[in-house]
């Protein structure tokens, strides 16, 4: 471990449309050392990496490499200056050999013809994989490897010119353990050869076990950097969090749960690269809160229940009976309902109105030979607008003018609307104001009163806690534990930390 300032970035600021999403954000990397940017959703990891990366220009401060000042204007200029990026989605040519994807525009040429020297390009391939201490045939196809081995000649192809810098943005979001341990002994040679490295993560067990250092961004801020050795894994919770908390153990006197018949029944559901084998059960009227930090597996957990994602392993019961679902359209026929986590992007369609919006899981579930008329729309979209309060001029008026609060209505509309029996809510508070909060989670304990099953998702423990009859807690894509209504935010976040 060293002391000597690769890159060192001081007073970074980005604003859009007037709106900071980076204010005075510091980060130093160091030479032979892995450094874990961290922070929740939102926080300004990815904005930072833009900006370091040339995506972007800062509105504020510098960024200097080896104590020169530089300004990449582009990711081409600044894989020039030596900073080198790989991104989650590995962004190589499937179809082209592995020496191809490595060496793309460096071939060596023959002197004479100008034309591709192929041995000496394999033989610069392979030796480059071997500085990584793999040993693979690089005249095969990239896509004949598995993700793993792509994740790694993708960091052969950024350490390949002379990179000094490497950002890791998710790396490991797909790989299994083998895969992980496989990348993180790559890391270490890289870390000895003196590269600086930033690891972006979700997963706590990985940051500790590969990083020197960390800095923790929050709500577009820097809060601070702290050694990996002296920060405790509740201690760096609570920076990203920004709450302080004393994760003790003990819990408040336990809320007895219902003992309704259980609607759902998953065993060993998984998917590899997703989520491990879980079980989990919702009961009729309970409302079951799914947490633990961004990446966890809470999301891909509810993907492979409403059948968005087929699973490789497990099974699904409903009322005892098992399901296979080939398509989402399947959970929908047995009243299974899924409002998404990313609203703009997969929740709304910005471009239609409010009453298209709200009809649209109806329509899809009655087919287009049952089609209702517009006066039938008309009704249920006025009786749902006013239902749950949505803020808007008219049923006609584009969803995408409306508020972050109105929008989420919106999308719940659509859902209770087909009556689901489970209705599935993922991060339903998240980016809107707190009136609008409060409104939603009063619904959602007036649903449960009702008989419906209600599966909560949210990384705000106190919102759990204070709506959820149980709490399961997710943890490294793992379903860590269950807590039963009542329980404190320090027994959640004891499960999250792992010092349960």
């Amino acid at each position: 471990m060293s002391d000597t300032a690769i890159l060192q970035a001081s007073g970074i600021g980005k604003r859009y449309a007037g709106v900071a999403a980076l204010h005075d954000v510091q980060l130093t990397l160091r030479a032979g050392e892995v450094h874990a940017l961290m922070g929740q959703n939102g926080a300004g990891k990815s904005t930072l990496i833009k900006v370091l990366t040339g995506v972007v220009a800062p509105d504020d401060g510098t960024i200097a490499l080896v104590g020169e000042p530089i300004a990449p204007r582009s990711p081409a200029d600044a894989q020039r200056l030596g900073i080198s990026t790989v991104y989650q989605e590995v962004n190589l040519c499937p179809n082209l050999s592995v020496a191809e994807n490595i060496c793309a525009g460096r071939f060596a040429r023959r002197r004479w013809t100008r034309t591709i020297h192929w041995s000496r390009v394999h033989e610069e391939a392979a030796a480059i994989m071997r500085r990584l201490d793999l040993d693979i045939d690089v005249t095969r196809s990239l896509s004949s490897y598995p993700v793993a081995i792509q994740q790694m000649v993708a960091i052969a192809r950024a350490v390949s010119v002379s990179a000094r810098v490497l950002i890791l943005d998710e790396p490991t979001s797909s790989l299994d353990e083998d895969e992980v341990r496989q990348l993180f002994a790559v890391m270490r040679t890289l870390r000895e050869q003196g590269m600086a490295i930033l690891f972006v993560t979700h997963f706590l067990d990985q940051v500790y076990a590969i990083c020197d250092r960390i800095t923790v961004l929050r709500n577009g801020g820097f809060v601070g950097e702290y050694r990996t050795s002296e920060l405790p894994q509740a201690a760096l919770i609570s920076a990203m969090v920004g709450r302080e908390f004393a994760l003790t153990g003990t819990d408040r006197q336990a809320v007895p749960t219902g003992e309704a018949a259980p609607l759902l029944t998953a065993q060993g559901l998984g998917r590899r690269g997703g989520v491990w084998p879980t079980d989990l059960q919702i009961r009729r009227g309970e409302v079951l809160g799914l947490g633990g930090l961004l990446g966890s597996g809470r999301t891909e957990l509810a993907r492979l229940l409403f059948g968005l994602d087929p699973a490789d392993a497990g099974v699904i019961a409903i009322d005892g009976d098992e399901r296979r679902w080939r398509a989402p359209a399947e959970a929908i026929a047995h009243g299974i309902a899924l409002c998404p986590e990313e609203r703009k992007t997969e929740g709304i369609v910005a471009e239609l109105s409010v009453r298209e919006n709200i009809v649209l899981a109806l329509q899809a579930r009655l087919g287009l030979r049952r089609y209702l008329s517009r006066a039938q729309q008309n009704e249920i979209a006025q009786r749902f607008v006013e239902l749950l309060g949505i803020k808007t001029a008219s049923i006609e008026t584009p969803v995408g003018l409306l508020s972050g609060g109105n929008q989420q209505k919106v999308v719940l509309a659509r859902w209770l609307v087909t009556e689901p029996r489970l209705l599935m809510l993922d991060e339903p508070t998240r980016g809107i104001d707190i009136a609008a909060k409060q409104e939603i989670m009063s619904e959602i304990l007036k649903l449960a009163r009702q008989g419906m099953a209600v599966l909560f998702i949210s990384a705000e423990i106190d919102e759990l806690v204070r709506v959820c009859d149980r709490i399961a807690v997710m943890r490294e894509r793992r379903k860590a534990g269950e807590l039963v209504g009542g329980s404190s935010e320090h027994a959640v976040l004891d499960l999250i930390a792992g010092t349960a």
